[in-house]
């Protein structure tokens, strides 16, 4: 019987797009920074800015590094950010309704600089703080210094909110996570690309309310 649901963020509750970084650095005159960053694979920097273990400003500078043109920090910090979109009002909705039965979870891995832009974009739309009204905790790779799919950043969420991983379910649009997770006998959902949560397929194959 599921008690607790962990969702992942990125295109399962909130719309982004890998391929507007790209775009957007090319148009700033760097062409090829897919070569870094994709949704299956980025350099060894992008993985220690996730894990919150290098800063914002060493992060920029690593971008300058390989960047073929000068970049400023506002240009590297709009280009990075431009992967997010936005949450659609339906999916809180389906939320706030999850909350009244289940305990909720967030696990992202995530950056300081994307961070600081989807949740002040989100209060200024919501008009409060959605990632701590919706979720008993909200987990950012960034803050706890560990990724998806590594085992020990699940057993570190398991552990400080001693669930039991047999009534818990984790829901990513990214396999290598979903298998991570299942790795510490979590229940998990595969959402796949032009599934929306919303569709209640994974709700189907768990039984679950609402």
């Amino acid at each position: 019987m599921i008690k607790n649901i962990i969702f992942d963020l990125g295109n399962v509750i909130y719309d982004i797009r890998y391929q507007n970084v790209p775009e957007a650095f090319a148009r700033y005159g760097f062409p090829n920074f897919d070569e870094y960053y994709t949704q299956a694979h980025q350099s060894d920097a992008i993985d220690l800015f996730e894990e919150g273990k290098i800063s914002p400003a060493e992060f920029r500078e690593f971008i300058r590094s390989i960047s073929p043109v000068p970049l400023t920090d506002e240009q590297i910090d709009e280009a990075w950010n431009s992967i997010m979109i936005d949450i659609p009002e339906y999916r809180i909705e389906m939320l706030k309704e999850l909350k009244s039965h289940y305990s909720l979870f967030l696990f992202s891995n995530t950056n300081q600089l994307n961070y600081e832009q989807f949740t002040g974009q989100m209060k200024e739309k919501y008009g409060y703080d959605i990632f701590k009204e919706l979720f008993v905790k909200a987990y950012f790779s960034h803050h706890i210094h560990i990724k998806k799919p590594l085992v020990e950043s699940f057993q570190f969420i398991i552990n400080e909110q001693k669930l039991n991983p047999s009534e818990t379910l984790f829901i990513d649009d990214t396999l290598r996570h979903v298998q991570g997770a299942q790795k510490v006998g979590l229940n998990t959902y595969y959402l796949q690309d032009g599934e929306d949560i919303t569709d209640k397929k994974w709700m189907e194959k768990y039984q679950l309310l609402p």
